[in-house]
């Protein structure tokens, strides 16, 4: 049987990603941090903090571990679920910062201290790469909550913003991306439901998702036909 076709571009498509990249960039960096604190050649972890950085910088296309993934790995295995790529691109944010302080600890003359952040990179990473539970994603996704909740209560939604002049019936308003795994699944299961599913594509239209404050997709509320949210139903 042949790997199924893409449906997210790797390199252009950069608000998703397939969410086994990330796990094969976490796999070599819990293996090198782990060589670099064992044989005390902590240079490794400045490496890889530069590598981070240029990945962040330019776009995946110069992550190497991603690149073996996408070129090698992808085409022979299949495209994994497509999900928001802000969460691990979070991650790879603290995982350049935490590398980062590991060097400067080791230039510093604290190799202790060195080493203690080496392990940390090293056993998170791994955790993410063999679990798939990523500690970084999960402080973005608390970190969005919390700032939806701060900035902006979501306990209304303007249904002419969407483009529903009139509605006699309660409905539900997903934000979400159209390559999203999670995005199609949840739609498909509120179609399944009878429920009236209103979609807002956050890549089209950036400025209503803005206006509601989503930071992670899928997003979705019930709401009235007065536009009042009753319920959050996912994000």
């Amino acid at each position: 049987m042949r790997p199924a076709t893409r449906t997210a571009d790797p390199y252009l498509d950069d608000d998703v990603v397939d969410s086994h990249a990330p796990r094969v960039n976490q796999a070599t960096i819990a293996v090198l941090s782990t060589v670099a604190v064992v044989t005390g050649w902590w240079p490794l972890l400045t490496a890889l903090a530069v590598q981070l950085a240029i990945g962040l910088r330019f776009g995946r296309q110069y992550c190497l571990p991603c690149v073996v993934y996408f070129e090698l790995i992808q085409p022979r295995l299949g495209e994994g679920p497509v999900e928001d790529a802000r969460p691990p691109r979070f991650a790879t944010q603290v995982g350049f910062t935490v590398l980062t302080a590991a060097s400067l600890a080791y230039l510093a003359g604290l190799p202790l201290l060195g080493a203690a952040l080496g392990i940390l990179v090293a056993v998170l990473a791994g955790l993410s790469a063999a679990t798939g539970l990523c500690v970084g994603c999960e402080l973005y996704k608390l970190g969005a909550r919390a700032r939806g909740v701060r900035r902006r209560q979501l306990d209304r939604i303007d249904l002419a913003d969407l483009g529903v002049s009139q509605a006699s019936e309660d409905l539900v308003v997903s934000f979400g991306h159209p390559l999203c795994t999670d995005c199609q699944a949840f739609e498909a299961a509120v179609r399944a439901s009878g429920r009236r599913l209103v979609s807002v594509d956050v890549r089209r239209d950036g400025e209503l998702a803005r206006k509601y404050g989503v930071a992670l997709v899928p997003t979705a509320v019930a709401v009235r036909p007065d536009g009042i949210v009753t319920a959050r139903l996912a994000g």
